[in-house]
């Protein structure tokens, strides 16, 4: 099984990933023949998650879909962020024990 770190830490990369894409979209949002593009998330079966881009057939924007997604990559990003910080800070505890 994969550590609490690396499994935050693949959200983190995850979401990154996401927020990349819906900039890109926007960024592109009026380029004439501009294929959106989209991101798959996957679940992996030791602990965390891989994001995968990939691309839409449709043409020109969707500027509603892409803000949400923006705001839902946030979101997970600052989640997984606080699960890394508190994994780190328990771990720091952990170790600073005296027997």
């Amino acid at each position: 099984m994969a550590s609490l770190s690396s499994i935050s830490l693949s959200g983190m990369n995850a979401a990154q990933t996401q927020l990349n894409v819906s900039a890109n979209n926007i960024a592109n949002m009026n380029t004439r023949g501009f294929k959106r593009q989209t991101v798959d998330l996957q679940a992996q079966a030791e602990g965390g998650v891989q994001a995968s881009v990939g691309t839409t057939g449709e043409t020109g924007s969707n500027l509603n879909e892409d803000m949400v997604s923006q705001l839902q990559a946030k979101n997970a990003f600052l989640a997984n962020l606080a699960v890394f910080k508190t994994h780190d800070k328990m771990v720091g505890a952990l170790f600073s024990e005296k027997a």
